[in-house]
C-alpha cells in the first residue's frame, strides 16, 4: 500500500481506536499519533531493501528527489528490492517490539499501537493479494536472472 492509503487508514482506525479505547491522549493526539505510527512503520523498507541489494540507492533516490516520497512511490524500490515476505517480516518484528516496549509504558497506549500497526499489516496483505500476479512476475524474472 501506498503511504497516502496507510495515512487514511491509520486515521480511520485511530478514530475509531479513540471511541472505544481508553487511549491518555486527546482524540485529535491519538488519530494524529496512528497516522505517524501507521506510515513510519514503512520506514523499516529501506533496511530490508539494503539487505537485499547491498546498497541504500532507494534512501539515496528519496534523499536526492523527496517528491518521489509523496507524488511517486512506484520508483522508490526496484522490482527486486524489497520483496512482500520480507516486509511484512519486518513489519511483525519492529511491530512486537513497539508494542511490548509501550506495555511497560502504557498499556492503553499499547493496545491503541497494536490496533494501528494491525490495520497497516492487514492493509499490506490485502494490497499483496491483489498484486500477486505482478509478485508472481517478478520471482520469474528474479529466477531467470539468477540462472544467468
Amino acid at each position: 500500500m501506498y503511504s497516502r492509503d496507510h495515512a487514511i487508514v491509520s486515521a480511520a482506525v485511530g478514530a475509531v481506536g479513540v471511541a472505544v479505547l481508553p487511549v491518555p491522549l486527546p482524540w485529535w493526539a491519538a488519530v494524529g499519533y496512528a497516522v505517524v505510527v501507521g506510515v513510519a512503520i514503512d520506514f523499516d523498507h529501506f533496511a530490508v531493501a539494503r539487505l537485499e541489494t547491498g546498497d541504500w540507492a532507494a534512501l539515496r533516490r528519496c534523499l536526492r528527489n523527496p517528491e518521489i516520497v509523496v507524488f511517486d512511490q512506484d520508483v522508490i524500490f526496484g522490482p527486486q528490492d524489497l520483496w512482500p515476505l520480507q516486509r511484512l517480516l519486518s513489519h511483525h518484528l519492529i511491530g512486537g517490539v513497539v508494542v511490548v516496549g509501550l506495555w511497560l509504558v502504557s498499556e492503553p497506549l499499547s493496545l491503541f499501537t497494536a490496533l494501528v500497526l494491525y490495520a497497516h499489516v492487514l492493509g499490506d496483505l490485502v494490497w499483496d493479494n491483489y498484486l500477486l500476479d505482478t509478485y508472481r512476475e517478478q520471482h520469474m524474472m528474479a529466477a531467470e536472472s539468477d540462472s544467468e
